[in-house]
């Protein structure tokens, strides 16, 4: 039984589990801007965290969180991670580069490394599994039985909507964002953002 009150919970959860820039908001913002591939990496990120809901609501959040041994995996690969991405975010906005794939500009990297950098991104961040597998999981896990599908269909719908406005945002103003003072901005914030991060996932 379809509940929109419940629908609105999963939402509103889901929303503000999602919305705060992390990972994966930093590089979608990052990806609009440069105008590759963007339907592609925002479509992998709504898919991860649409997989990982599922999974959560299946039960499988009370599983990872009884594994310290890939718990202890998952923080320490993804912090590393983190950390190159940041480092080599910074020596970009060090460097002073223009962004690439702008103006007419051919980008780098096809659609498969596209692919790949964005499940990297999504898949070894520890966050993003204690955010839909662990968190929204435990709370629509305690739901009636009836209620789960539609806190489901609400978490679920958070991702779609935010990850493609949020690409669709970035695209638009890539003109703007791509300018090269602008840029260099952009660069040292998503490599702060990064470094950040993964000073926090090897805090636990």
């Amino acid at each position: 039984m379809f509940s929109q009150q419940v629908f609105m919970q999963g939402l509103g959860l889901g929303a503000s589990l999602i919305m705060p820039i992390g990972a994966q908001n930093a590089h979608v913002i990052r990806t609009g801007i440069l105008g590759r591939h963007v339907a592609l990496t925002v479509a992998a990120c709504v898919l991860v965290d649409v997989s990982l809901i599922a999974l959560g609501m299946s039960g499988f959040g009370a599983l990872v969180e009884a594994s310290p041994g890939l718990l202890a995996a998952c923080r320490y690969g993804g912090a590393a991670f983190l950390l190159w991405y940041g480092l080599r975010c910074l020596l970009s906005s060090w460097r002073g580069a223009a962004a690439p794939g702008l103006a007419g500009e051919p980008g780098k990297g096809g659609a498969r490394k596209a692919l790949a950098a964005v499940l990297a991104m999504s898949l070894l961040n520890p966050h993003v599994y204690l955010d839909t597998v662990v968190l929204l999981g435990a709370v629509g896990s305690s739901l009636a039985l009836e209620h789960r599908h539609s806190f489901t269909a609400g978490a679920m719908a958070a991702s779609l909507l935010w990850f493609t406005g949020l690409g669709l945002l970035a695209r638009r103003c890539a003109g703007v964002l791509g300018r090269p003072a602008v840029w260099r901005g952009v660069e040292a914030f998503t490599g702060l953002t990064m470094l950040v991060l993964a000073v926090l996932v090897l805090r636990g």
